[in-house]
């Protein structure tokens, strides 16, 4: 008995493949929308793709090419095929305003970009795009049913990028490229004075500044270590039990000690 039903699955999957083969090769595109609807449903999504890209100009201005390009869309999205399901999406949302998946195409073409935004590490090109999608959508749709996780996307693409920019910030600081370095981390303390990475940065300040000044040629030099002092001031003044305590004040007894050959 199961070698009955094995052999008959095999016999229903060779078929199926035999009628798939032969749909790609037919001419009639209400043959191709039929069989891709069904893989669709069947939630075959890649097999459903290759009909629909055959018929879609096809059925441009046709009635049932709503069903179709939001069917199309979905199977790139569902084979996480970003770039063209964000494409589709918003095609679909320009070519269909009055539709009642409007909302949730909008959503998925905007989430779409956000899937492409890669690691902190990367180029950040893709996670802005995906920002500003979300926030599009947000704006056109402030009540909708995907707010709440469309704001959250957000959320965590801003943090990638701040974490991104604090990293490059803090990455002059690791070449030893400490003018550039203090440059960067001020512009990042300005930009994002909630930031989480506040404590770190104003430590790299600090380090950055006491390098500075004690590599400094002597007419540099006085400037640069109460720059310095101030910075320690800085970190002191935002926690004064911050993690890197012992350290900064080893280091502000360096400032101070070349300070007094000033004062002479």
């Amino acid at each position: 008995m199961k070698k009955i039903i094995s052999l008959l699955l095999v016999l229903v999957v060779f078929v199926s493949c035999g009628e798939y083969q032969k749909a790609l090769k037919n001419e009639d595109v209400a043959a191709k929308f039929q069989m891709g609807t069904s893989l669709y449903e069947a939630g075959k999504y890649s097999k459903a793709i290759r009909l629909f890209e055959q018929i879609a100009p096809a059925y441009r201005g046709k009635p049932q090419a709503e069903k179709l390009f939001y069917m199309f869309a979905q199977s790139y999205y569902k084979t996480k095929q970003y770039y063209l399901a964000g494409y589709q999406f918003e095609s679909f949302v320009s070519g269909y305003p009055k539709s009642e998946k409007i909302e949730e195409a909008a959503y998925l073409g905007a989430k779409s970009y956000s899937m492409l935004s890669p690691v902190y590490s990367l180029d950040q090109t893709d996670t802005f795009k995906g920002i500003e999608k979300l926030q599009s959508f947000i704006d056109r749709f402030p009540n909708s049913q995907y707010l709440a996780e469309a704001n959250e996307a957000v959320k965590v693409l801003s943090q990638k990028i701040e974490k991104k920019v604090f990293e490059n910030a803090k990455g002059y600081h690791t070449i030893s490229d400490y003018k550039a370095a203090l440059v960067a981390l001020d512009n990042f303390i300005a930009d994002y004075p909630g930031t989480p990475y506040k404590e770190e940065a104003l430590f790299y300040r600090f380090d950055s500044a006491y390098l500075l000044a004690i590599n400094s040629i002597p007419s540099k030099m006085e400037e640069r270590l109460n720059v310095a002092k101030t910075a320690y001031s800085n970190l002191i003044k935002f926690d004064a039990n911050t993690k890197y305590k012992e350290k900064a004040d080893e280091m502000l007894v360096r400032v101070e000690k070349d300070l007094q050959n000033f004062t002479k």
